[in-house]
């Protein structure tokens, strides 16, 4: 129960660093750099370490992932937490997208 649990708050933790801002506009390049490349470590590896359970060919692992990975969506990537009719994806985070 408990690696369900963790499998299901990694997926939830991919999608909230997908879909956060960190950094200020008043942060100098350096700072700002150094804070997008390790955020994207942080999120890569997650992502690699939720696809490694999943890869273990349990299907509750596989719904664990499926399940935290939608529910951060719909908290941190959707429409409905947010007051603007305009679309989520219009002020991106500061990390790129998480395509392989």
């Amino acid at each position: 129960m408990l690696a369900l649990v963790s499998v299901f708050v990694v997926g939830f933790v991919v999608e909230w660093l997908s879909h956060t801002r960190f950094l200020k506009s008043t942060a100098d390049n350096i700072t700002a750099g150094l804070v997008q490349t390790t955020m994207y470590a942080v999120r890569v590896g997650l992502a690699y370490l939720l696809m490694l359970a999943v890869m273990s060919f349990n299907v509750g692992v596989l719904l664990a992932a499926v399940g935290g990975c939608t529910v951060g969506f719909f908290i941190f990537g959707s429409r409905v937490f947010v007051n603007s009719k305009a679309t989520p994806f219009q002020d991106p985070s500061d990390l790129p997208p998480l395509n392989c």
